[in-house]
Parts: structure tokens; C-alpha cells; sequence
């Protein structure tokens, strides 16, 4: 049943998105507004995070950059503070094995190539602050779907490259129905769920819920 179910999902006929002008021009503005206000605001915070970082790896970078898929399977480069040790990449293969989460994901809750400080910014996502750099790029929006790696992509059905159709986001309905602890195929349906009903209400409601939940997520690692 599972597999039948599955083999529908990937022949489903292509969403609706709200595509919108009005709604589309006024995402874009909070998006600009928002993310300069979150550095003018936040500037601090990267400060102390930054010296942390150097403080725990003086040899590592305060950044990184990673390759991402954005909307209609564009690449470009996402900003986080690192949180892991420099060769985390290259250790990932011996890792995969522990996988704790499902599809075309990886998530290790006890992952040994987070830093100290790598965690304690996992777990109130700071990490995820430089995005707003991303944001006024224009690669991401501040509320859309995670954006995938390329190697995740590769693993995707038709119906999973749906949720690329729009601006992926620094946040979304997944992060903010409970992240890690939900699967790939959930996530997903909660991301093309937000790309058929977006709308100005829905996004700020997803905001606010992201704010609420910033300094005390039990599931971001």
C-alpha cells in the first residue's frame, strides 16, 4: 500500500501557486525590510557568535557557504555560521549509516562533527542568521521551503521537485511544525501545502511562530 500510495504522489499533477503580483511585491518588500532590520538589529549577535567560533577553531572560518537548490532548480551559494569542524563534508560518508531521519535527507541528532558552539547555535538557530544575506540577494525569501543540496535533489520524484516551484526561505510550515523530528515525505507535503495556500496572513503567522520558537527549539540539530 505504501509503495502504491508513493507511485501516486510522484504522478500527481503539477500545483497551484499563488502567483499573485500584489502578493508577490509585498513578500518581497517584507523580505528586504525584514532582513535589513534582522542585521542592523542582530549585528551584535553575529559579533559574539563569530568570536566564539574563531575562540573554539581560531583556524576555521567564521562562515559558510554551501551549494543549495533554489526555486526552479537554480543553484546558489547559502550562508550559515559554521557549525561544524572543517572537514565535516568529507567525514559525511562514514556518517550516513546513522541517519536518523528519512528520504533524500541527513540528520544525525548526536553528530559528532558539530562544534560546541556549533550546537548551542544549532539549537536556537542562530546558525541560520547569515541567510538574511540570502534574502536581500534576492536567492531566498524569509519564508518559503528549505532549500535542498544537489545530492538530495538527485533522490527527487517528480512530485518531490514541486516544492522547488517557489523561493525557498530562511524559514517555513516544516521548521515550524516540528523540523527534525519530521521525515522527508512530511516535509514535502508541508512544503507544497505552503506553495497552494501562501498568502500574506499565512506568512506572517509563519514568522511569528519562527520568532516564538528561536530561543528554545527542541527539535532543530
Amino acid at each position: 500500500m505504501g509503495q502504491i500510495a508513493e507511485q501516486k504522489n510522484n504522478t500527481k499533477s503539477q500545483i497551484y501557486i499563488n502567483e499573485n503580483i500584489s502578493y508577490l511585491i509585498s513578500k518581497r518588500a517584507i523580505d528586504i525590510i525584514g532582513a535589513l532590520l534582522g542585521l542592523i538589529v542582530l549585528s551584535v549577535v553575529f559579533l559574539v557568535v563569530a568570536i566564539a567560533i574563531k575562540l573554539e577553531d581560531p583556524k576555521g572560518p567564521v562562515f559558510f557557504g554551501q551549494t543549495r537548490v533554489g526555486k526552479n532548480e537554480k543553484d546558489f551559494k547559502m550562508y550559515k555560521f559554521r557549525s561544524m569542524i572543517t572537514d565535516a563534508e568529507s567525514r559525511l560518508q562514514d556518517l550516513l549509516k546513522h541517519n536518523e531521519t528519512t528520504g533524500a535527507m541527513f540528520k544525525m541528532k548526536n553528530d559528532p562533527r558539530v562544534t560546541k558552539i556549533g550546537r548551542f547555535i544549532r539549537k536556537t538557530s542562530i546558525d541560520e542568521l547569515p541567510q538574511l544575506w540570502n534574502v536581500l540577494k534576492g536567492d531566498m525569501s524569509l519564508v518559503g521551503p528549505r532549500p535542498p543540496l544537489p545530492r538530495e535533489v538527485a533522490e527527487y520524484t517528480t512530485y518531490d521537485k514541486q516544492r522547488l516551484l517557489i523561493q525557498p526561505g530562511c524559514t517555513g510550515l516544516w521548521q515550524v511544525s516540528g523540523r527534525s523530528n519530521i521525515g522527508f515525505r512530511e516535509m514535502v507535503h508541508l512544503d507544497i501545502k505552503y506553495a497552494e495556500q501562501r498568502n500574506f496572513i499565512y506568512d506572517m503567522k509563519i514568522i511569528l511562530k519562527t520568532v516564538s520558537l528561536l530561543f528554545g527549539s527542541k527539535n532543530a540539530y
